[in-house]
């Protein structure tokens, strides 16, 4: 008699079904468009939303966002939610209230991201990996950038490593991927670039480990309209210590 045959275990599926990209925008009319375009066209293993929050432009932000909404339509499901300016912990925070997806990641508007690297990012929360991947300027090819950015990210994310005991090599980065049940339930509260320390500490905290992923980087300047400061960078560092005690 033969032996009865078993069937092979059922390969890993996705428990993802829906990815929001929250782009937070403060006078982006240069590259949002640009940007835009790419988001509509991009390919990823799950679908994609895209959540644009107008954090009180002063430029065509919003009108440029507008006419690249009209091209979107049937590519991708797009939208934008236009508030009083608030800092981009607002925007995002409201963009992260607005959005549909089991899973979200910040996308800048400026592309210093490519977003073709958000591919990289989703494949270890889709094989189960982790709840939490971040996207690695350090790990990756790309030119370092200005000196002050550079340096000030590397002491923010080993001040973070020193505080909660984790092995970022690139805590500051845009590209955060969370479940989204899990960011939600995070209760975030800064109105600033603190918003990503915020983020990091309570992740840490509540015991979720942190996977990396190596992406691209394009860095602009100041004179480019890069926003963030050197003293982004002490706030981004009192909020680790502040969340820690």
């Amino acid at each position: 008699m033969a032996a009865p045959t078993t069937s092979a275990a059922p390969p890993p599926w996705p428990r993802y079904s829906l990815l929001s990209i929250v782009v937070p925008a403060f006078d982006e009319g240069r590259t949002i468009g640009q940007l835009l375009g790419r988001l509509g066209a991009l390919k990823l293993a799950i679908p994609h939303e895209v959540v644009v929050v107008d954090d009180g432009s002063t430029d065509d932000t919003a009108a440029v966002v507008d006419r690249c909404l009209v091209r979107l339509q049937g590519q991708v499901a797009a939208r934008m939610i236009r508030q009083a300016n608030g800092g981009k912990g607002c925007a995002v925070r409201t963009g992260i209230e607005a959005s549909a997806g089991d899973l979200v990641v910040v996308q800048d508007a400026d592309l210093e991201y490519d977003p073709a690297d958000l591919d990289v990012v989703l494949a270890p929360l889709l094989a189960g990996k982790s709840r939490a991947v971040y996207g690695s300027r350090i790990l990756g090819p790309s030119r370092r950038g200005a000196a002050v950015f550079y340096l000030g990210g590397r002491l923010v994310t080993a001040c973070t490593n020193i505080l909660y005991g984790s092995d970022l090599t690139d805590e500051p980065t845009c590209y955060k991927m969370v479940d989204g049940a899990l960011l939600r339930s995070l209760s975030l509260e800064a109105k600033g670039f603190e918003l990503c320390p915020e983020l990091t500490a309570k992740l840490l905290k509540r015991g979720e480990t942190i996977l990396e992923v190596p992406i691209r980087y394009a860095p602009r300047g100041v004179a480019d309209g890069k926003k963030i400061r050197a003293r982004d960078g002490v706030r981004a560092i009192y909020e680790l210590l502040r969340w820690r005690l």
